[in-house]
């Protein structure tokens, strides 16, 4: 009888552990838009914490969201990372998102979590000058339609950069109809609409523009930290903030792990990672190298929905022929 029950529990103990080995042998799937050094970061220091290996798949938020619809037959993705707000609110109005508020987020503000998705981190936007490029550094959003910024503007699109179309509605709620009048002047000084972020950036890094109107502040603050000559201005009038929200896929077969991770994001650790990014920390308690939340002036982008969006942004198109 005894010889029965031992047998038994070693049965028990076997499938308990056979159990376990199955979990920790399923890679946790992260699917995150940039900047890849930190995803890399956190995935190490969560597999080091939690024994859970993670698996990243890191591009755009454009690309990222295009192989997440593609997927949705047979989803890979356990969590999202996006550098885009409407991301998150668009997927928790379809009912994709599983609800989780971590423990840790307890520090973070209120309108930069919900009840199923949470920020990361955030950047802000504002204008990026070549400090060599013979230019009087710019102060305002204006300085940037003056003559000796003549041809020598860039800006991200913002059909691609939801960043960028931010900026846009920030400004015209800040602005009004100034806003327009705005980026009428600078399209008759010669901006020029460049792609993405990064395209927008590398003329003004290599000199052949002298400032960017717009630019996401971490990827310019870590070409400054690499010895670039640019320096990132928030002008005094205002500017608009981009977090970057992190949320659990409903679809996943690994819930308590995903909790664990979003956790470990929002940990004091996990949030020093972040910093050491040049974005801010989402939590309040976490210091950073460079401007924080108080030190700028953050213009109102609350909008009635989609159809302003796409207003705006076909009114900004049309200005520029795009």
């Amino acid at each position: 009888m005894k010889r029965s029950m031992s047998v038994h529990k070693g049965v028990l103990l076997a499938m308990a552990l056979s159990s376990v080995m199955v979990s920790s042998a399923h890679a946790l799937t992260v699917y995150t838009a940039g900047p890849g050094s930190l995803a890399k970061n956190l995935a190490n220091g969560f597999e080091k914490k939690s024994g859970v290996k993670v698996a990243i798949f890191q591009a755009t938020t454009g690309k990222v969201m295009a192989r997440l619809e593609a997927e949705q037959a047979n989803p890979q993705a356990d969590i999202l990372i996006s550098a885009s707000w409407d991301t998150a609110e668009d997927l928790h109005h379809r009912g994709w998102l599983l609800p989780y508020q971590s423990p840790n987020a307890a520090n973070v503000p209120a309108d930069l979590k919900s009840a199923d998705y949470v920020a990361q981190g955030i950047s802000a936007l504002g204008i990026v000058w070549n400090t060599k490029s013979g230019t009087p550094e710019p102060k305002e959003w204006q300085d940037l339609t003056t003559a000796a910024f003549k041809d020598k503007v860039t800006t991200p699109d913002p059909a691609l950069s939801g960043a960028s179309l931010d900026l846009l509605i920030g400004l015209q709620h800040g602005l009004g109809d100034n806003a327009w009048s705005l980026f009428e002047k600078l399209k008759q000084n010669g901006m020029v609409v460049s792609g993405p972020n990064a395209q927008a950036v590398t003329p003004v890094m290599q000199g052949a523009k002298a400032a960017v109107f717009g630019a996401v502040d971490y990827v310019s603050y870590g070409n400054i930290h690499q010895g670039e000559s640019l320096k990132v201005i928030f002008p005094a009038s205002g500017t608009v903030i981009a977090p970057r929200p992190m949320m659990i896929l409903k679809s996943t077969q690994q819930a308590d792990e995903a909790k664990a991770f979003v956790d470990y994001v929002l940990s004091p650790e996990g949030q020093a990672m972040v910093a050491d990014a040049w974005l801010m920390p989402a939590r309040d308690d976490v210091k950073a190298k460079r401007p924080l939340l108080n030190e700028l002036k953050i213009l109102p982008t609350s909008s009635d929905g989609n159809s302003e969006r796409s207003d705006i942004l076909k009114r900004f198109n049309t200005l520029f022929s795009l």
